[in-house]
């Protein structure tokens, strides 16, 4: 995974352009409401997600594979973004509670044994009365049944990138017991759900 990542940033550098995604913007204005102050992004890429937090005073921390991502961030934050270089399978890379995290576009590219771990994991690095967003993709794309098939809801495809199709249903089965409080859908360039969870005294 990592080398397809490393080869994907170095051909196309800021392949999503700078602007944040749709399901970030709404993210941040529901962090500001909460009054959010620091925030765990997994994923982080190479920050077009990080800056509107930044922005708005919160302080981000973030985890990702691709180092060339990652020199692109620094390019554009210099030190005052903390990144983990790694996998957020090997989470967690400190030991430190975030009042929100913030996981876009990243979970349906795992397993079921990965995703089960990453939302434990982020789960376990919320402060209490802390809040999780998630985002995720739904059925309603698509690509959805495109590839090979490789498990339930999941295919293949992309030269190598391996997606998983969420529903309700499997959104209430995998965060149902970590403070899912909320579904709603965004359209981005594919259909996602953005999943809210709140971690309760």
């Amino acid at each position: 995974m990592a080398e397809f990542w490393e080869e994907a940033f170095k051909d196309k550098k800021e392949m999503w352009g700078s602007s944040p995604a749709k399901s970030t913007i709404l993210t941040n204005d529901f962090f500001v409401e909460k009054n959010i102050q620091n925030i765990l992004i997994p994923g982080i890429g190479y920050g077009r997600n990080a800056k509107i937090f930044r922005d708005n005073g919160i302080s981000v921390t973030g985890i990702e594979i691709s180092q060339t991502a990652i020199d692109l961030a620094h390019e554009h934050f210099g030190n005052d973004v903390i990144i983990h270089h790694g996998s957020v399978t090997e989470m967690p890379f400190d030991n430190k509670l975030f009042d929100g995290i913030f996981c876009y576009g990243l979970i349906y590219l795992l397993d079921q044994e990965e995703r089960k771990k990453l939302i434990q994991d982020c789960f376990n690095q919320l402060s209490e009365n802390g809040h999780m967003v998630f985002t995720a993709i739904t059925k309603d794309a698509q690509t959805f049944g495109q590839g090979t098939q490789i498990s339930t809801d999941r295919y293949e495809m992309f030269g190598g990138v391996k997606i998983f199709f969420y529903d309700k249903e499997t959104i209430e089965k995998e965060f149902g017991r970590f403070g899912l409080f909320e579904i709603t859908e965004v359209i981005e360039d594919y259909p996602f759900y953005l999943i809210k969870c709140t971690k309760k005294e």
